[in-house]
């Protein structure tokens, strides 16, 4: 004989009686955003009603889930085992609700890219251009990264990230273009001086990092002489910098010849063989939409063309 309780009870379904589960939406939005304010407009309530809604949450979860720190707010460590699961969850809930798919003509969501600064310079611009055409309703948000992690994907919640092939990835990835380092100087530079003579004779404009710029080993391997002449901390200054203040640097050719519309660059091939630079995708691995997933890929490809 069965007794009362076995069943509903082993798997934790009976507790969802006394569950309002309308607080789940809003609270992913405030892990998502990190901001009551952000969160409310997000999901369409006011902002009382969305404190109203997290002071619920907290004792709900016997948790506070975000905690002030300093000028901004913070996650607590149960807040960030939740923001997956809940994510994956609602997603699932989603679909059972509304099966036919995504829509790009009426779709409302907000489409997640994560790149580096210097790729969204490049893609930036193109992938707004289509987001706006085809997907009107539609919000894109570009996040730039320096080097993608598992948080990238579980705390921020992106669709995709374009990423360096020289990155390290445990997801599945795909080529979304080819790129190359090219040697770049201003107007300034010797005009016949070939690009082993400009390396070797301007200072070095170079990204303060801690990561050493492949490049430069390739240098040394064959005893190229260089003087390091400026250190600077955002990469997309560096073209900006030598083409008001000379020198010379090493920049992937796309942002060089892009950077080209809009300060004067002299660009030439790198003097010796190097590996490839191209950009990869790699998808959310939670990403459960698969209609919503083929169209992004389909549209990322037709911004990489325009490049």
């Amino acid at each position: 004989m069965e007794h009362e309780g076995e069943g509903t009870t082993s798997t934790g379904l009976d507790r969802l009686a006394s569950v309002n589960l309308n607080l789940l939406v809003p609270l992913l939005a405030l892990l998502e955003e990190r901001s009551v304010t952000r969160a409310a407009e997000r999901v369409g309530l006011s902002q009382p009603a969305m404190s109203h809604a997290l002071a619920r949450m907290r004792r709900l979860l016997g948790d506070e889930l975000v905690v002030r720190q300093g000028s901004g707010v913070t996650l607590t460590p149960r807040a960030l085992r939740l923001i997956a699961p809940l994510r994956s969850a609602l997603h699932q809930t989603a679909h059972l609700v509304n099966p036919p798919g995504f829509d790009p003509a009426t779709d409302r969501r907000v489409v997640t890219v994560a790149m580096t600064n210097s790729t969204a310079f490049v893609v930036g611009p193109h992938l707004t251009r289509l987001v706006a055409e085809r997907a009107p309703h539609a919000t894109l948000r570009l996040r730039t990264i320096t080097v993608p992690t598992e948080a990238t994907f579980t705390d921020q919640g992106v669709d995709v990230v374009l990423v360096s092939e020289g990155h390290f990835s445990p997801y599945p990835r795909e080529r979304l273009y080819d790129d190359r380092c090219v040697v770049v100087a201003g107007p300034d530079a010797p005009p016949r001086a070939s690009a082993l003579d400009l390396l070797s004779a301007l200072p070095h404009v170079v990204v303060d990092t801690e990561r050493r710029v492949f490049p430069y080993a390739v240098l040394e391997e064959h005893d190229v002489p260089y003087r390091v002449g400026q250190l600077v901390s955002d990469f997309l200054l560096v073209p900006f910098l030598v083409a008001r203040a000379g020198g010379v640097a090493l920049l992937r050719h796309r942002v060089a010849v892009t950077m080209g519309t809009l300060a004067d660059l002299r660009i030439e091939e790198f003097p010796f063989p190097l590996p490839g630079l191209g950009i990869d995708l790699v998808w959310n691995p939670r990403l459960a939409d698969r209609h919503f997933a083929e169209w992004l890929r389909t549209l990322l490809f037709d911004a990489a063309a325009r490049l």
